[in-house]
């Protein structure tokens, strides 16, 4: 079967090409018995990747179970994959089997297998390598036929070195590793998973489905999704239900997503950026851009020592907490509120540029804008923010 038909008999939106590569490698490796490990960021849809590799392979009649292995408590989870007896614990009072046995014949997903206990993991290995497995509270060895489909988002690399996971037991693991790319690498996918959800969502509610205006859509395709397929989803379904208005434009869009931490911009990748065409002035403004939060502690030190009088001893504490390296000062800084307290006059020539700080954000986003030709996504990363942040000031500025 080819991957355009797997992914109508497993409902899969989308035609990244990565995404069809990890479909086509869960369906090859399904006719055979070895492990698969899915990988992936949480979200992305790593639960349909072992459903295929049943459904293709020659267990398909047998049981499949999927087990959440971050779900399951420390103290009772080597009882539910393994079983128990009768009186292994408080509160055993029948013997009881587990998953790994239930799922004799079959299929057993075990999903966030990270999570689990090295203890457990111990056991899992031998369940790899021997298909051998003792109950909770007995002593005699039995024996089960399952297949082993796991998926995690964590980075197993950080994991082993950090003793939290066993490395024999990540290479008996992902005997094949298959990885499902995040939301935000399928751009293209985007809008066609949002009309799929829209149009679920009406069914379900009973109401029209949900439009986007051109500014919208270049939103929802920008956006980094970290949450992936599961916040587009979420995200949709609130929109369906709290939105009157069935056009959704890029502001009401804006509404419903979080703010994404925005890269800090230093004063050695601003000088790097002079390299490619950036004046002092715009280098100045997206030093202030990104230091606005401390521009009123900069502007009385600096103007301070611009009037060389005596520092004060809350100007003293700022001299240390930045010699401390807890804010960079960028040089021959103009600011406004320039004390007068001092009788010289100062000459012509030594007056600085007096400017605002929305003139220079207004200044520095229209030219970022210009440089990158209104591509939004590439300004916003020049500037050091987040697109969500550059969308709501190019409304408030009225930048088009």
């Amino acid at each position: 079967m080819d991957t355009a038909s797997i992914k109508r008999r497993f409902g899969i939106i989308g035609t990244d090409a990565a995404l069809d590569r990890a479909i086509g490698i869960a369906a090859q490796v399904a006719a055979t018995e070895i492990s698969v490990l899915v990988l992936g960021e949480s979200g992305v849809g790593k639960e349909v990747l072992p459903r295929i590799v049943h459904q293709f392979s020659a267990r398909k009649h047998g049981p499949y179970i999927a087990v959440n292995c971050g779900a399951i408590p420390e103290g009772t989870i080597d009882s539910e994959l393994f079983g128990h007896e009768k009186g292994a614990f408080t509160g055993a009072t029948d013997a009881r089997k587990g998953y790994f046995e239930e799922a004799n014949g079959g299929t057993i997903f075990l999903d966030e297998v990270a999570e689990l206990p090295v203890t457990t993991q111990v056991r899992l290995l031998r369940v790899l390598e021997t298909g051998e497995f003792i109950r909770v509270g007995s002593s005699k060895v039995q024996k089960t036929d399952v297949r082993v489909v796991a998926a995690t988002n964590v980075n197993f690399a950080s994991a082993i070195e950090a003793g939290r996971f066993r490395e024999d037991l990540f290479y008996r693991l992902s005997q094949v590793p298959v990885h499902v790319p995040p939301l935000r690498e399928r751009s293209g996918d985007i809008h066609m998973l949002f009309r799929k959800f829209t149009t679920d969502f009406c069914e379900q509610y009973r109401m029209p489905p949900l439009r986007l205006t051109p500014d919208a859509v270049e939103v929802l395709e920008h956006y980094p999704w970290p949450g992936n397929i599961r916040q587009l989803k979420n995200t949709t379904e609130q929109m369906s239900i709290l939105e009157v208005d069935r056009t959704i434009d890029s502001d009401t869009l804006l509404g419903y997503l979080p703010e994404t931490p925005r890269s800090s911009v230093s004063l050695a990748t601003t000088s790097r950026d002079s390299g490619r065409g950036m004046d002092e002035r715009e280098i100045l403004y997206k030093v202030l851009f990104d230091m606005r939060s401390e521009l009123a502690d900069l502007k009385q030190l600096v103007v301070g020592l611009a009037a060389k009088s005596h520092l004060t001893d809350e100007d003293e504490a700022l001299v240390e907490r930045l010699v401390r390296g807890e804010h960079p000062v960028p040089t021959r800084l103009a600011l406004p509120e320039a004390r007068t307290d001092y009788d010289e006059e100062q000459p012509a020539d030594e007056v600085e540029e007096v400017f605002s700080l929305q003139d220079s954000e207004r200044d520095l986003i229209r030219k970022a804008l210009e440089k990158h030709r209104n591509r939004r996504k590439n300004a916003a990363k020049e500037l050091g923010i987040s697109e969500r942040t550059l969308y709501r000031k190019i409304k408030e500025y009225g930048l088009k």
